[in-house]
């Protein structure tokens, strides 16, 4: 049961951590929306996957297949994170930036949604988030939670 509860706790834990960062530094009300938020500081996706790769290694050894299948996945999303996600953003934002630019058609203004512009990660939010996720599969092993 650990593979699934300590990567959860690690995801509420990133997600709550975020949304209270979020609200403190912006002064805003609390909403259901942003506990899945994409950006910001940490990154919940990366504590989650990391939670789970780091409980597979303790649990099978880092020489299971397991635990290769699941550092690969680990892997991807980091990658993912930091990399596309952030490339999408900017890809978001030259699309809100056209669709304003085009005044006259209020085709355009009533028919595309505002792009997301945030969803990627830095560096450092993916290490606060790797570091969530590893903290506490090896906090719940060592104290046999």
């Amino acid at each position: 049961m650990p593979y699934l509860f300590y990567p959860i706790v690690a995801f509420i834990i990133a997600q709550g951590s975020k949304v209270l960062l979020k609200n403190q530094r912006k002064r805003k009300k609390f909403h259901w929306r942003d506990i899945f938020a994409y950006s910001d500081m940490p990154s919940g996706h990366t504590a989650t996957v990391t939670a789970l790769a780091t409980i597979i290694g303790l649990n099978e050894g880092i020489y299971s297949a397991t635990f290769a299948v699941t550092f690969v996945f680990m892997m991807i999303v980091v990658t993912d994170a930091i990399g596309l996600r952030n490339y999408l953003g900017q890809h978001g934002k030259t699309l809100n930036i056209l669709v304003k630019d085009l005044k006259e058609d209020d085709f355009l203004d009533n028919s595309y949604p505002k792009q997301l512009e945030h969803i990627g990660h830095t560096p450092l939010q993916v290490l606060m988030g790797a570091l969530i996720g590893v903290g506490i599969s090896l906090l719940g092993y060592y104290l046999g939670l």
